[in-house]
């Protein structure tokens, strides 16, 4: 089985969902997580995770050292600028895993090898849950000098990472590593792939993750579902008939990214309280919706 390390660094305070992404991490017991924050480890955290404690400081230091640039941001959001770059720069922890990865954690995970299953990883080198970008919530990649180098072929990525200000590099600009003929005819595209091997081996399929995004549901509606349920490892809706990968609900939680089309206040903006799944009994599943998390 390909084995495979998502990479996260996080600054400030564990979300009050934490505990609860965390079990759905636990689930994905073939898949790792790296966590390289300021927050302590939480008690009984999953075995298939790992914590390295250090500074926002420390790590804008050790950034800086990588990569040969004054890394010096504000704001720990940031570092969503600087995800392409985790390969590089912790290549050494990285080193035992056939793939790594970035990825939020706002977000609840379903059955992830269903879905990047052993075949489909010894077929492609990078993999991205949305067709048309690099998810900057989940994105993975071969773990070889070529990707782990892909950064790099950002054009002045080096001052756009020494800006205080968020460009959008994950996601916006990584993409086009991956997809440099995107508005090219697909027998066009796969000729110019043939010459470029970050294009030959790139899957970019629609996951369907991320709720209230400005764009129709895989059914061709605009309503996106309401109701989500995590049991048993499993994540599935009230409404469609099938798994999902993981939930982003990145749009319930702020209105940052949410499309006016969609309305002006996010869904939890307001409310006192998220999470209402009692410590410890998360592994029983629980619902995600409007109001925030709740047991089964």
């Amino acid at each position: 089985m390909k084995s495979i390390a998502i990479l996260t660094p996080y600054f400030g305070q564990w979300p009050e969902w934490f505990d609860l992404y965390l079990e759905s991490c636990r689930s994905n017991s073939s898949v790792n997580w790296i966590f390289i924050s300021d927050c302590s480890a939480p008690n009984n955290a999953p075995d298939n995770t790992r914590f390295i404690h250090t500074s926002f400081d420390d790590y804008k230091s050790l950034v800086s050292e990588k990569l040969g640039i004054k890394f010096n941001p504000s704001s720990a959001y940031k570092l969503c600028d600087l995800k392409p770059a985790y390969g590089y720069i912790h290549q050494e922890l990285l080193k035992t895993y056939d793939f790594w990865g970035f990825g939020d954690i706002d977000v609840i995970y379903g059955d992830i090898r269903h879905f990047y299953t052993d075949e489909l990883l010894a077929k492609y080198s990078s993999l991205s849950s949305h067709w048309d970008r690099v998810s900057g919530h989940l994105f993975l990649m071969k773990n070889s000098a070529i990707f782990r180098e892909a950064f790099m072929q950002i054009p002045s990525w080096q001052q756009l990472l020494e800006d205080q200000k968020h460009h959008g590099i994950d996601e916006s600009k990584f993409s086009k590593v991956f997809l440099r003929h995107k508005k090219y005819p697909a027998w066009l595209r796969k000729i110019y792939g043939l010459t470029d091997p970050l294009q030959r081996h790139a899957y970019f399929a629609e996951q369907y993750s991320t709720i209230l995004s400005p764009q129709p549901w895989f059914d061709g509606q605009w309503q996106h579902p309401e109701e989500w349920i995590w049991k048993d490892g499993k994540l599935h809706n009230s409404t469609d008939n099938r798994e999902f990968m993981y939930l982003h609900f990145m749009n319930w939680k702020s209105n940052t990214w949410l499309d006016k089309s969609r309305g002006e206040t996010a869904a939890w903006d307001g409310l006192n309280t998220l999470n209402h799944v009692a410590t410890g009994s998360a592994g029983k599943g629980f619902t995600i919706n409007r109001t925030g998390f709740h047991p089964l």
